[in-house]
């Protein structure tokens, strides 16, 4: 059922398609000549900021490499949008009219300074991002954002022919040390479905997750299990979007399926190994499910808002 969703979506986008290449007319919409940075974190350097080193005053240093990617714009900034957990988001320029391709090294205490509304590093919070990219002023002036001034990626510079194989954008969240990745066992348990035709009993598994740096993991299962059931006898919940975030313990969901389906997770309960939690996608979907974890270690006090 759920593959019909991707089924018709290819194609009204081929049907779209030879719609435009047989009229030869208006449909016909050339693509503005822009600009694309890439953006890579340095291996070496923390891919997140510590929150108890940034209260604490204590050194940090991200360090990152940006290089045009595609396009020939004039001018370069290297620009910042930091997005608090409690909703404001604010804008500060990092460096100016820099030359590209290079390196760059920014402390706790440059974020501090670049922005006006952060006052010091008590001011950073669990939840927040700063996001890094670029600013392109093109020569005949167009100036392109990637990352809107609200924060969304998806700023001036959107109409700009791009590629899966660059980054334009880099996202430092301030988070703590997070070891949750592992193979972890699970047992679902009250799934539901649209289709009326899940199980009744327990389903058992393993879901894997995989950690990217800064506090985030890519799960192989969002819904824990319950595509493989008689529910939709389907691969499982996961995408290269399959994430959640451990932010101090704080767990932030919001992943996302090989169908675009959000996931939420609920904790419920944490008991040694053992991590209760209810799940809900935008489709209807559902469940609960206890999570053992690898090795039998205890979870870490883990909670979600």
């Amino acid at each position: 059922m759920k593959k019909i969703k991707t089924i018709l979506l290819l194609v009204l986008t081929i049907t779209f398609a030879i719609s435009c290449e047989d009229d030869g007319g208006t449909s016909v919409i050339p693509l503005d000549e822009g600009a694309a940075p890439n953006m890579v974190k340095a291996a070496s350097a923390p891919a997140f900021i510590d929150l108890v080193k940034a209260q604490n005053g204590e050194p940090i240093t991200l360090q990152f490499n940006a290089s045009v990617a595609q396009g020939e714009p004039a001018s370069t900034d290297i620009v910042g949008v930091y997005t608090t957990f409690a909703g404001p988001v604010y804008n500060a320029v990092l460096f100016s009219n820099v030359t590209l391709p290079g390196d760059f090294s920014l402390t706790a205490a440059d974020v501090v300074a670049a922005f006006s509304e952060i006052n010091s590093g008590a001011d950073f919070q669990v939840g927040d991002v700063l996001t890094i990219t670029t600013r392109f002023t093109m020569p005949n002036g167009t100036v392109l954002d990637i990352v809107s001034p609200d924060g969304i990626i998806g700023g001036t510079g959107t109409n700009i022919q791009t590629t899966v194989l660059f980054t334009t954008v880099i996202n430092y969240p301030v988070s703590c040390t997070s070891s949750l990745g592992g193979t972890h066992s699970f047992v679902s348990s009250n799934l539901q479905a649209i289709t009326g035709t899940c199980p009744s009993g327990e389903v058992t598994g393993t879901v894997t997750w995989t950690d990217q740096g800064g506090g985030i993991y890519l799960t192989s299962d969002l819904g824990f299990g319950q595509y493989g059931t008689t529910c939709w006898s389907d691969s499982p919940a996961t995408s290269g979007g399959a994430t959640f975030t451990d932010a101090c313990n704080l767990i932030i969901s919001g992943g996302q399926d090989q169908y675009g389906l959000t996931y939420t997770w609920v904790i419920t309960d944490v008991n040694g190994p053992e991590m209760s939690l209810s799940w809900s996608n935008d489709y209807g979907d559902s469940g609960d499910v206890v999570i053992t974890r690898e090795g039998g270690a205890d979870w870490p006090d883990l909670f979600t808002q």
